[in-house]
This record gives C-alpha cells, structure tokens and sequence, in this order.
C-alpha cells in the first residue's frame, strides 16, 4: 500500500503477516485456543492419578494385579513422546493450524476410546492415541508463536503457552477429583472429548493469516506442492485441450476419492462406536446380536467380534484409498527416520515408566528394549548422515538451540525428582495417603506457570541466558534446601514453602527463554522441528533423570540399611529412606545448577533487538 515501509524476509508471514512491530491480526485469539488445547491434553496426562484403580476395574483389573495398570499411564507417555519429532517435522512442511487440527481429531477419538473401553488393550490405545494428539499440539503451538510474532516479541506468548502446559500438571488431578465427586471415570474422558471438540471449532473458526511452509525458499523437486490448487486460466487452445480434459478427469476423480473417502469415514465412525458401545438393545437381540458375539467363545472382547473385525476392515480400506494423499507427505518428512526414533524413544519410554521407582530402576522388558532402543539410535544416526532429507533437516539445530536442548534435558531431570520425591517424604514421615502426599506438592507446581509467564514478560527487556539462569539458580538453591529437610521438616510451613515455591517459580523462569532462544536461532522452515526436539529432550530427561537419581538413592538406602545393627528397626529403616530421599534431590539440585550454566549459552541479549517499543504511528 502507498506509503508502508516495506518489511524484510522473515518479518512477515505472507499478507497480513506479523509486522516487526506487532504480531499477526488474529493472533491472540489463535494461540488462546491453541493454549487451551495444550492445557487440557496436559491436564490429560495427570488426570488419571485418581481415577487409575477405577479404570482398571472398568477393563476387568483388580487391584491386586496393579502392575497390568502401568500400560494406562505407559501408553500415554509413549504417543506422546514417540512421534513428536516428526509431528514437528509435519509442521513445517503444512500449515501449522492443520496440525493443531489434525491433533485435536486424534485427541478426541482417543478420549471417546478411552471412555468406552471394556477391555484394557482398547483402553491403552485410546491413551496412546490421546498422548499422540496433545503432544502433538505442544510444537505445533510454540511454531505457531515463533510464525505470529517476530522477533523480540515471543517472550510473553511462549510465557503463557509454558504456564499453560505446567497448570494442566495441577488442573489434572483436581478436574479427576471434581468428576468424580459427581460421576464414574468414564465421564472425565467424554469431557475430554466435548472440551476438545470446542478447541478444534475455534482452531478451524479463526481464519489468522499464517506463513506457507518453507517461505524463503523454492521448493526442491520432492517438495513439490500436492497438485489440489485450481491452475490458472488459460485461453482453450487447440494444444492445450487435451491437457484441460486431463486435467477435468483428474479433478473429477480427486472429488470421486474425496467423497469415498468421507463416506468411509463415517462408516467406520458408526461400526466403532456400535463396536465399543455394544447397546443392550442389540447384543441381547435373537435377530440382531450376531454381529456382536466374540469369535472366541471364552472371549468378552467387543473387538474380536464380526462387527469389530467390520470396522477394521472399512478402516484399513480407508487408509489404503487416503495412502496416495498423506504417504507422500510422510516420506518427505522422512518416515523412515522417524520410525528409527519412535523405537528408540518407545524402547526409552517403557524400559523406565514401567519400573517401580521405589524398588528398581529398569523395567522388567528393559534387558531386550535397551539394546534395540540403540541399534535404532544408530540407524537413526546413519539416516541422517545419508539421507538426502533427513528428519531432521541439516543446519537447523544450531547456536543456540543446542544449549537450550541441553537446559530442557537438565530441566526434566530436576522437575521429575521433585515431582515423585516430596510426595514420597511427605507419605514415609507424616504416615499420608497419595491425595494428601501430593498437595504437599501443590506450591510447587503452582509456582512453576506464575515463574513462566513471568520469564516471559521479563524477555521483553532481558536476555534469555540472565532470565533462564537466574531462575535455575534459583532453583538449584531451594532444591538444595530440599535435600536437607529431615523427617519433621514438612511440618515448618514457612521453610517448606520457600523451598517449594522457590523452586517452582525457579524452573519457570527458564521455559520461555529456553524457547525463544532456540527459535530465534533455527531455521524458519526448522521451528516446528526444533520445538518438538526441545520437548522431547525435557520429556526425555524426566524419564531418564528419574531412573538414574532413583538408582543413586536406593543405591545409598541399602548402604544405609548395610551399617545398620538391627535391620529390622523401623525407625533406622525410616532414616534410611530419608537418606534415599535426600540423595535424589540432591541429585536434582545439581542437575538445576548445571542446567543455570548451561542457561548461560542462551545468549544476553534481547531477541530481536535491545529495544521492542513499538514504533511511533
């Protein structure tokens, strides 16, 4: 328009793009939805803390046999962590508000399976499916600030998008308890499925201008655009008649497929949702109930019936008429490195969620998954060597996106052992139930949204690497001070508080630095991808941290426990824990202080700039 500046490459994201001095019109409203959604699926992730024992026995588990539970909080941990990086890689390739979209869809369809699951292998693969929707939406939504907001102006956006993923931490149990007060187990998860079904019409409602994927640079020849654009109009030359006719037969067969393809979906949405719910009308009808009865006759499986094996036939012809549209897609993110790094971070995943923290450190499949979690990483490795696009492009983790890589894995090791430790003091010295154990927790977990949002407004003025390790400095102190506490400590109310909160609001403090620094310096085709690895280093750092700080405690517990006279003396037995417990934060504490020097690499300058004042009108 006459008399705008005009805006260079990077400052905008196509027409009605991010300015430098502003984000994208429609922004707010965009990443208030997406928030939301990263929230619930986060809330998803604690929710089933007191619901776990009536679940299983909803799936026909006792209590007695709690281990066979494990897959329902395993198998959410490990659709959440194994594709992440090339759901990342998918958001940089497609409009990023079709990955929110696509997630919230698997989100939704894994809560409904979840919430009318009988049997547990159905209900592990509806939570698979729901961590595999909401940890999606996770980089997805951190892209989506680096493509709104430009520079200098990602620190209170990437704030609030980490407050909101660490209040679900807190929001998940409570919303369990407040369902449960009124309804059965069942009813969290179809609340899952309206909430998310809101999410998903305000992500497709609000029509924000976003970047096409990969603006700054022409596309290679396997990175051609899928042909769903209508061409030019061109006179109907003689020569060029042929090439229209083909081109209305392609169209009209693209539409034909189209069409097929939602018919098929809806056919297999019905056949399911009779498989799953199997009402009493049918089941118990003469005329009616032979689709339903289970193959095996020993067998109550809803699935292992005519009717199941229906709608698995339907779904598989519906992915076999989709392959043409979404396997190219797959393929150019480099499926095959992606697969390489879903076992390795399955084999990761399962070998330590599974175990008992308490008792071992490796779970009871760790022997066989350790080896083949490295011969995928190996494979993984020679992928990206060779391949000519790996899954994770060349140049785009850089500078600072590997010290933020690092402060994420250090931060997962110091959160976790918080996370699992105080409430295990607070039930071995002050004889508390679970419930109780964990709102001794409830300052911390607090503490950690209010420490993001305000990291992220301090970036408005401050370099990441002061804000990140100021905070882990703080942290690294009250986790110490945890380290210390004895087995009458929790009853000091002021001291533990400070500690707690300290270190919550420590921890929270680096989490929009962390990202902001690490999109800053990507790529601006690389920031899905980046995001979703800086994710699944913390995500990674939890899972390991909590193993190897376990294995150091309980390796000082049965010292302790060695030097004692009278092995069976409760009292010994109980400072022995203690011990245990205080080597685990200690650990924690060191991982925090590594963490603040690591934090240093972030850089001390503003992103963007040192001055983000909007320029006069």
């Amino acid at each position: 328009m006459p008399g705008e500046q005009p805006v260079a490459p990077g400052d905008a994201a196509g027409p009605g793009g991010p300015r430098q001095d502003r984000p994208a019109r429609g922004a707010r409203a965009l990443l208030t939805v997406a928030a939301l959604a990263v929230a619930l699926a986060a809330a998803d992730t604690y929710v089933v803390v007191l619901a776990l024992t009536d679940m299983m026995a909803g799936v026909g588990v006792g209590i007695e046999s709690l281990q066979r539970g494990t897959p329902i909080i395993s198998g959410f941990l490990l659709g959440y962590i194994a594709v992440l990086p090339l759901i990342g890689r998918l958001s940089d390739l497609v409009d990023r508000r079709r990955i929110l979209l696509w997630c919230l869809v698997i989100f939704v369809i894994g809560s409904a399976v979840t919430a009318a699951a009988v049997e547990l292998p159905v209900m592990v693969g509806g939570r698979f499916l729901q961590g595999l929707g909401g940890g999606g939406l996770v980089p997805a939504t951190l892209a989506l600030v680096a493509d709104l907001w430009p520079p200098g102006r990602r620190g209170m956006p990437l704030g609030i998008v980490g407050a909101v993923q660490e209040l679900g931490s807190v929001l998940g149990p409570l919303l369990g308890a407040l369902v449960l007060a009124v309804a059965g187990w069942r009813e969290i998860f179809w609340l899952n499925v309206a909430l998310g079904l809101l999410a998903l019409l305000g992500v497709a409602l609000i029509r924000t201008p976003t970047p096409d994927p990969t603006p700054h640079r022409a596309p290679t020849p396997d990175q051609a655009p899928i042909p769903d654009r209508a061409p030019q109009m061109v006179a109907p030359t003689p020569d060029r008649a042929p090439q229209m006719v083909a081109h209305g037969a392609t169209e009209r067969r693209r539409w034909w497929v189209t069409g097929t393809a939602y018919l098929l979906a809806a056919l297999a949405a019905a056949l399911w949702t009779l498989t799953l719910w199997a009402p009493q009308a049918l089941t118990t009808s003469i005329e009616l109930g032979l689709p339903f009865v289970p193959l095996d006759p020993d067998s109550t499986s809803r699935v292992a019936t005519p009717i199941g094996l229906a709608a698995a036939a339907v779904s598989l012809l519906l992915v076999l008429l989709t392959l043409p549209r979404w396997l190219p897609l797959l393929l150019r993110a480099d499926l095959l490195g992606a697969t390489f790094v879903a076992v390795a971070l399955g084999s990761l995943v399962l070998t330590f969620s599974t175990a008992n923290p308490e008792t071992e450190v490796l779970g009871p499949w760790g022997v066989w998954l350790l080896p083949l979690g490295a011969a995928a990483t190996l494979a993984f490795l020679l992928r990206q060597r060779f391949a000519a696009h790996p899954l994770i492009p060349s140049g785009v983790v850089r500078r600072r996106v590997w010290p933020a890589l690092g402060v994420s894995l250090l931060v997962g090791a110091a959160i976790v052992a918080v996370v699992v430790d105080v409430p295990l003091l607070s039930r071995l010295t002050q004889g508390t139930d679970e419930t109780d154990a964990a709102l001794v927790l409830v300052r911390f977990l607090v503490a950690v949204p209010v420490g993001a949002l305000l990291g992220g407004w301090m970036l408005r003025r401050v370099g990441p690497a002061l804000v990140a390790a100021t905070g882990l400095a703080i942290a690294a102190v009250s986790i110490f001070a945890m380290a210390r506490w004895e087995r009458a400590s929790l009853e000091e109310l002021v001291g533990t508080t400070l500690a707690l909160v300290g270190a919550g609001l420590g921890v929270g403090l680096a989490i929009a630095p962390v990202n902001d620094a690490a999109l800053a310096d990507a790529r601006e085709d690389g920031h899905g991808t980046v995001s979703s690895l800086v994710v699944v280093a913390r995500m990674v750092g939890m899972v390991v941290g909590l193993a190897l700080l376990t294995s150091l405690g309980l390796r000082r517990f049965h010292l302790e426990v060695g030097t004692l006279a009278d092995p069976t003396d409760t009292d010994a037995l109980l400072d022995a824990a203690v011990v245990q417990v205080q080597t685990v934060l200690t650990g924690a504490g060191y991982a925090a202080a590594l963490a603040a020097l690591l934090a240093l690499g972030l850089g001390f300058r503003a992103v963007g700039g040192t001055s983000h004042r909007p320029p006069p009108p």
